[in-house]
């Protein structure tokens, strides 16, 4: 990685914020009582936010035209795996969407959201290489699925009924004290590690972008929703710049197993 890598900036968190907008979705339709909420406006703001941000990952290919032979290679490679993943889970979007009037069925949105989840464990997989130790384990993971939880319950805000705010500031104000908990210790962890683990934990740690991350998108947001007994719209946005900062923090900050050339 070592680089800003946009186009996958792009794409994970936009995919990220779909899978969990339909997640927190289907739980606000069927886990509470009340009015559904606009819940066709919520399934169309997920299939917006799944095209550009499936459109913007063709920006990282060498050969956008040959996008379709990602998924040739399932037997041994994460990359088709997610491209696979990813396309079905658009599928169940679009078919959701338009199948939508009060509430969708409980069966589909429950399919959908799980197949979400697969999407997102396969993309987790994807950046989580023998190649940069840091992250070669279930951090990306947990940091993907920390994103679909924020994300998506901060937007879904646009779409509930007043009488389900509070399980929604329920759910945005847990996945954020979560995030910030494990944000802050992750790079204190990786100090830990050998040499180039411990070289990304100081990366990190001396990161104006990770500490402005860490400030603009977990804790104010965090503090607004402690003060507020609702979730004002700037909070959505602090949460989706957080997002964006902290995903280019991952791409950018994590070091390759060969910045360690020559080294002891």
């Amino acid at each position: 990685m070592n680089s800003m890598e946009l186009p996958l900036v792009i794409f994970t968190v936009l995919s990220q914020a779909a899978i969990g907008l339909v997640i927190i979705s289907s739980i606000r339709q069927f886990a509470a009582e009340g009015p559904a909420g606009n819940v066709r406006g919520e399934w169309l703001a997920a299939l917006v936010l799944l095209l550009v941000g499936l459109t913007a990952s063709l920006f990282h290919l060498g050969h956008p035209l040959g996008a379709v032979n990602a998924v040739k290679h399932l037997s041994n490679a994460w990359l088709s795996r997610e491209a696979v993943g990813v396309s079905l889970f658009l599928a169940l979007v679009i078919v959701g969407f338009f199948s939508i009037k009060d509430r969708l069925s409980p069966g589909l949105a429950a399919l959908t959201a799980i197949i979400g989840l697969v999407a997102l464990f396969f993309t987790a997989m994807t950046y989580a290489p023998p190649g940069y130790p840091a992250i070669n384990n279930a951090l990306p993971l947990v940091f993907f699925l920390l994103t679909a939880a924020v994300v998506g319950a901060s937007v879904s805000s646009f779409f509930t009924s007043q009488e389900k705010i509070p399980l929604l500031r329920l759910i945005l104000g847990g996945s954020l004290a979560i995030s910030l908990v494990v944000y802050l210790t992750v790079p204190f962890v990786w100090l830990s590690g050998g040499t180039v683990m411990h070289q990304t934990g100081i990366e990190y740690l001396t990161s104006p972008l990770y500490w402005s991350r860490i400030i603009i998108g977990l804790a104010l947001p965090l503090a607004g929703i402690w003060m507020s007994r609702s979730i004002p719209a700037w909070i959505p946005a602090l949460v989706i710049i957080g997002e964006f900062m902290g995903r280019i923090a991952f791409f950018s900050l994590t070091l390759h197993a060969s910045s360690n050339i020559g080294g002891l």
